[in-house]
């Protein structure tokens, strides 16, 4: 199996759509190119940012398409699942793996509030449909209703050789500080990722590698500098990023979702905005 190597800030890619609500392409050509100029780690198709619930098999396949060719190796790329069935997270996994994709990040199942036996298996079973390529788990109870505990985390690294991190999408730190306590001291290679861009300071103090963050769509600059900071323990570069994210929340609380948010600052930025803003059906303006 290959080794998935990501540390600093990945971007959970937005994904534009015309006025008929199909994918535009130009424009998710031109996110990427963005992106990837302002200097992110890697790229994940479909996360909560890019809409995953709202596209179609056939047209996530296209975008990851897209994506791939458009980065060109330049980046990793890995493909977000957000599936109930066991079935269809397969089946995506598989798709993401004949497209060529780095790694698949896999969201709980929403919904359903699985037995902590039931999830053990949902993931085991993907992970197992494609033994070669690497696996994130995804946790987000903000959306699912319910959160994945340090010692199912803990079973699934030790028992899965491909299930290599995961994301946490948590507004504090006390759980994404437990995993990193509880699974990285025995399993190093083992990546953690925050969910919201004003922990990933906190995140890499503690032990963690960064975070997937939906602001590195609007300042990829800035998060790769901040990144940079870091790596050359730049203190005061470590402040000046911690206070522009800071600010740069306020995003998120400007409505709810806030995807079109995210979109409509894109745009003020002169890059990939959508004409709608974001689906229409699913959250009409």
């Amino acid at each position: 199996m290959k080794q998935f190597k990501l540390s600093g800030i990945v971007v959970p890619i937005i994904t534009p759509i015309d006025k008929e609500e199909n994918v535009n392409e130009a424009k998710l050509r031109a996110q990427v190119d963005y992106v990837i100029e302002g200097g992110v780690s890697g790229i994940l198709a479909f996360g909560s940012n890019g809409e995953f619930y709202m596209v179609e098999e056939d047209e996530q396949e296209r975008v990851l398409k897209i994506i791939l060719d458009q980065a060109k190796g330049r980046v990793p790329v890995y493909m977000g699942i957000g599936a109930i069935s066991t079935k269809k997270c397969i089946r995506i996994a598989k798709m993401a793996q004949r497209l060529g994709a780095d790694a698949i990040s896999v969201l709980q199942p929403m919904f359903l509030k699985p037995t902590e036996d039931e999830l053990f298996l949902h993931f085991k079973s993907i992970a197992d449909s494609v033994p070669e390529m690497p696996m994130l788990l995804y946790n987000n109870p903000g959306r699912t209703g319910y959160t994945m505990s340090g010692n199912l985390v803990e079973r699934l690294a030790h028992e899965v050789k491909n299930i290599v991190g995961m994301k946490d999408t948590i507004s504090g730190m006390d759980h994404t500080r437990e995993l990193i306590k509880v699974v990285k001291s025995q399993i190093p290679s083992f990546e953690i990722y925050s969910g919201f861009d004003d922990n990933f300071a906190h995140n890499v103090l503690a032990g963690g590698n960064g975070c997937i963050g939906a602001l590195s769509n609007v300042v990829p600059e800035v998060c790769s500098a901040w990144v940079r900071a870091f790596r050359e323990n730049d203190l005061a570069g470590i402040a000046k990023g911690q206070q522009t994210i800071d600010r740069l929340m306020d995003l998120y609380a400007v409505r709810s979702p806030f995807l079109p948010v995210i979109k409509e600052a894109c745009k003020l930025r002169g890059v990939a905005a959508s004409s709608t803003g974001t689906f229409r059906k699913a959250h009409p303006r």
